[in-house]
């Protein structure tokens, strides 16, 4: 059963990328599902450290990017907001090059909060990192 107030589509979600952090790192998104909104990034000179592999920072980044997008898409926006509360990044592999891909499904969708588990693989389907985002649910 899909958990989506409305239906999309990618191009619609992808509306208001422009001037945002989401251009600026070369984040996209890719999928929609039933349950699940997939979004990926490049790893390259914008998103990597000194040492030449993914910034942890930029991690967080998609995390936080394909979560949110799908919060939005899962309250009444005509009511409400949501914004990031909290999020948490435990780092498990590194990444030198090609892209990741960051997958939101929800743990819970409440009135008032919403909690997300994204997990960011790299090309060849391994996990690079493992992410909690919490979300407020506002009223306009």
């Amino acid at each position: 059963m899909p958990i989506w107030k409305r239906t999309f589509t990618l191009e619609e979600a992808s509306a208001t990328r422009s001037d945002t952090m989401m251009e600026h790192l070369g984040i996209e998104l890719v999928e929609i599902g039933e349950d699940f909104l997939r979004a990926r990034m490049p790893v390259d000179h914008r998103t990597k450290q000194v040492f030449g592999i993914m910034h942890g920072g930029a991690s967080c980044a998609l995390a936080e990017t394909v979560g949110s997008i799908a919060a939005y898409y899962c309250i009444d926006t005509a009511q409400y907001y949501s914004v990031g509360v909290e999020i948490n990044t435990s780092h498990i592999k590194t990444v030198r090059s090609g892209y990741v891909y960051g997958t939101a499904r929800p743990f819970h969708i409440g009135r008032s909060t919403q909690v997300w588990e994204i997990l960011i693989h790299d090309e060849a389907g391994q996990l690079i990192s493992v992410n909690r985002l919490r979300m407020a649910v506002l009223d306009k």
